[in-house]
């Protein structure tokens, strides 16, 4: 699998706490945006990404964002 899926054309707006997440970047997780493990055998890696506090974010859900994990619009063109 050289491309991600694209899991949703929106991206997912939400709080985190301040702490370390692993942003799914092939579109294969059942726990989108965040990673589950499904991307075994598709040479395409989770985003290990930290914020410092807490924070509302829209994390990529189509997976062609240029500035991963957060979305950049990307969606809007697929």
């Amino acid at each position: 699998m050289t491309q991600p899926r694209i899991a949703a054309k929106e991206p997912s707006v939400i709080t985190l706490e301040a702490g370390t997440y692993y942003w799914c970047a092939c579109g294969r997780s059942r726990d989108q945006p965040f990673c589950d493990g499904a991307h075994a055998g598709t040479g395409i890696e989770p985003l290990e990404f930290t914020l410092t506090e807490t924070k509302e974010v829209a994390l990529c859900q189509c997976k062609h964002t240029k500035t991963p994990p957060f979305c950049d619009g990307t969606h809007k063109t697929l």
